[in-house]
């Protein structure tokens, strides 16, 4: 089973800019699952969820802007969560869906939020992977590290490799699920393989203050205490981005959410593995 590759026009502060977007399942059904990703990664992130989910939903997976087949911005300062929101409710209108269900992966999960604390949100039910409203200064400061900085690799195989390095929190997979989760991540420069995202994504992220990281925690929770949908939190029981504190606090107000952990897993679960799939399937189709 492969996905249907689409792109749609999105509006930033220069024009247009096409967002693409993977897609599994009945392209007519009047609901979709909305699968998306990390920070630095892609749509492709959940071919295994969305083989397992397919069947059954149509599945809808974004790669946003700067990443993978979508476009790049002409100015690097629109690569933050507004503007992503932005673009995924131009993706709702092309869809037309009634309803959605949301699954997002750390900038994802954002993302999701965003999208779910909206009057007149679509938003029926929402998988936050390893994100909340409070995010540890220890992760920013790894993922700044690493994030943009000019790479260029022989192989696919030297790649994955240097990728694993920096993503040991995703968790164990056989080698074969690590080049099937690392071959969108790369495009093909000359004799040799590059990230396949725009280092430019980095710029607003490296920009930020402790003053912006505190006003935008503060906005972050505001939408949390919005949300009135079912949510599932899940959390990498290693995570060095979304505390156990912070975690039980999503429980406690809110939606008050469903905490899941995964055992020997950091920051964040990749939704490949058997046990980390049912967990999702599960919430999405009880």
């Amino acid at each position: 089973m492969t996905p249907r590759l689409n792109h749609v026009p999105c509006l930033d502060a220069r024009g247009l800019h096409r967002m693409a977007y993977w897609e599994w399942g009945d392209p007519q059904a009047r609901h979709a699952v909305v699968c998306v990703h990390g920070l630095s990664r892609q749509g492709r992130d959940f071919d295994t969820l969305a083989q397992d989910l397919a069947p059954q939903l149509r599945v809808v997976c974004p790669d946003i802007v700067g990443r993978g087949r979508s476009d790049r911005l002409a100015d690097a300062a629109g690569y933050t969560v507004p503007q992503y929101v932005a673009d995924v409710v131009t993706l709702l209108a092309r869809l037309d869906v009634d309803t959605v269900d949301w699954v997002g992966t750390s900038m994802g999960g954002l993302i999701g939020l965003g999208v779910a604390s909206l009057a007149g949100s679509p938003v029926r039910r929402l998988v936050l992977n390893d994100v909340g409203p409070a995010i540890e200064p220890a992760a920013l400061e790894r993922i700044r590290g690493y994030l943009g900085q000019p790479v260029r690799w022989a192989s696919v195989e030297d790649a994955a490799e240097a990728i694993r390095q920096v993503s040991l929190g995703f968790g164990p997979h056989t080698p074969e699920q690590w080049l099937a989760l690392t071959r969108p991540q790369l495009v093909a420069d000359g004799d040799g393989w590059i990230p396949h995202y725009d280092p430019a994504i980095a710029v607003p992220f490296r920009a930020m203050t402790p003053e912006i990281a505190a006003a935008g925690e503060a906005a972050l929770w505001a939408a949390w205490d919005r949300l009135r949908c079912p949510t599932l939190l899940l959390r990498g029981a290693e995570s060095d981005l979304l505390s156990r504190a912070t975690a039980e606090a999503m429980t406690r107000r809110g939606p008050r959410a469903r905490l899941h952990e995964f055992a020997g897993v950091g920051h964040a679960p990749m939704l490949v593995q058997p046990e980390q799939r049912a967990v999702v399937r599960d919430f999405l189709l009880s």
